[in-house]
């Protein structure tokens, strides 16, 4: 009986595979967990919602949802105040060639890294206004823009919207597992163990600047022939002809939460009693990241106001982008209540039990694999952390297998969905603002992907002879 502890995650998988869908999934596995602890037909689904609470009580799951929610607010305001169409103006008017424009693709990221989305919506406009001159199909520019998207934001360790949720699922897959250790640190550490992104990022830069491609400039993939191929207003929101066009209000803003949160961060440790670099690696760095959001946030919607913007308008924009998270939100309260059901049931003793006999070094390598598969049928990098982190790190801990190569492991097999799967919010954002088909777009970015993957694996199962 003790394998029962596995069926809520059973449950999660098989149903996010036939569903495609991540949420709805995720409440069923804990409710199943909840039937597990209390069969009574009211009392198990009152145990499953009460796993629910009790993640959501957590004093570090509510700093998360504030980050989150405050980071996206930020964004809104940016995107309503014409940050994003300013920058993509400014940029479509000064770069002339195609060497400028992937340059700029590149260099951008230093200040548009804050999640995948922006990233494209920032960058893939600018694209498409320079598209005829570049000697590319949309799908080879689509592919360029997205290498520096998921794969380049998942290894920046501040000042994103991926570094609170990253560090959370590590926390509770530790909790889980019954063994310490320091969630940030070890998402530090993991970063170089992210192969594929690695391998992601350097195909892309092969790609923009030294391919030269021997196939006819024609997009079959093409939803419809664009009219107006060079015209980038209103293919999407962020950038829609009736926003000002303001970039600062894009740069100032972003700087501002990078230079805040290390700022913070080292002022938290110093107050912590650490010196030196080891007091910008703390455990309280989500306090110093919800700050820097959050005094962010109050100082743009001042100087909005000081601009003689509508303060009703700032915050309609500060709203709406803070709403765009709550899919998000919810994500994280139904994987917070997957791991509290499996701790009642005793997931971390099954698996002690039962996979004592895995080899330490194949852990990863074998953990990436399966994540592969199970991110490219959901779509989603989150969801794969959410569902995968818990069983990785509770295997890891039992064959004492290095936690940071597990845990890079997930996170690159999280990677490879968003970045590959036609279900992924990165395949759908740029097939709609360059007009292309997201299945057949899918299709022609599964190959150079799963040649990135490829060489992860290989990575993965050669570090495990050293």
């Amino acid at each position: 009986m003790e394998w029962i502890s596995v069926i809520p995650f059973g449950v999660v998988i098989i149903s996010a595979i036939w569903t495609k869908q991540v949420i709805p999934s995720l409440l069923f596995g804990v409710i199943v967990a909840g039937y597990l602890v209390d069969p009574h037909w009211l009392g198990g689904m009152m145990k499953g919602f009460s796993f629910i609470y009790e993640g959501l009580m957590d004093e570090n799951n509510l700093k998360i949802i504030v980050f989150l929610y405050g980071f996206s607010a930020l964004i809104g305001i940016v995107k309503m105040s014409g940050g994003i169409k300013g920058f993509v103006q400014e940029a479509t008017e000064r770069i002339e060639e195609k060497r400028g424009a992937f340059m700029l693709t590149w260099l951008s990221s230093v200040g548009t890294f804050a999640a995948p989305s922006f990233r494209i919506v920032t960058i893939a406009p600018v694209m498409k206004a320079m598209r005829k001159k570049i000697p590319m199909t949309k799908q080879e520019l689509g592919f360029v823009i997205e290498t520096t998207a998921s794969p380049l934001v998942v290894l920046i360790p501040v000042a994103t919207a991926f570094v609170g949720y990253m560090t959370s699922v590590i926390d509770l897959s530790l909790e889980q597992a019954g063994t310490s250790g320091d969630s940030y640190s070890l998402y530090i550490q993991s970063i170089p163990f992210n192969f594929f992104a690695f391998a992601m990022i350097i195909i892309g830069f092969y790609l923009s600047f030294f391919h030269r491609s021997k196939k006819s400039q024609t997009d079959v993939q093409e939803e419809e022939p664009d009219k107006k191929e060079d015209q980038w207003e209103d293919c999407h929101p962020a950038v829609t002809q009736d926003l000002p066009a303001k970039p600062w209000r894009l740069i100032v803003p972003l700087i501002s939460v990078i230079v805040l949160t290390f700022f913070l961060m080292y002022q938290v440790g110093v107050r912590n009693g650490e010196t030196g670099f080891s007091a910008l690696i703390n455990p309280n760095v989500l306090d110093a990241m919800v700050l820097a959001v959050v005094l962010t946030l109050i100082g743009f919607v001042v100087y909005l106001t000081i601009q003689k913007e509508s303060l009703k308008k700032t915050m309609d924009g500060l709203i709406y982008g803070g709403n765009e998270i709550m899919g998000v939100i919810l994500l994280l309260a139904t994987v917070w209540g997957l791991s509290k059901g499996s701790e009642a049931l005793e997931f971390a003793s099954t698996i002690s039990s039962s996979f004592d006999w895995v080899p330490p070094g194949f852990v990863a390598a074998v953990i990436f694999v399966v994540g592969c598969g199970l991110s490219y049928f959901i779509g989603s990098s989150w969801g794969t952390w959410g569902i995968l982190m818990p069983v990785g790190i509770s295997i890891a801990t039992v064959a004492g297998s290095s936690l940071p190569i597990v845990i890079g492991a997930v996170f690159a097999s999280g990677t490879f969905g968003a970045f590959s799967s036609p279900l992924s919010d990165d395949t759908n954002t740029t097939a709609g603002i360059l007009n292309l088909n997201a299945v057949q777009y899918a299709k022609f970015k599964l190959k150079p992907a799963l040649i990135a993957a490829t060489v992860a694996a290989l990575l993965y199962f050669g570090i495990s002879f050293f």
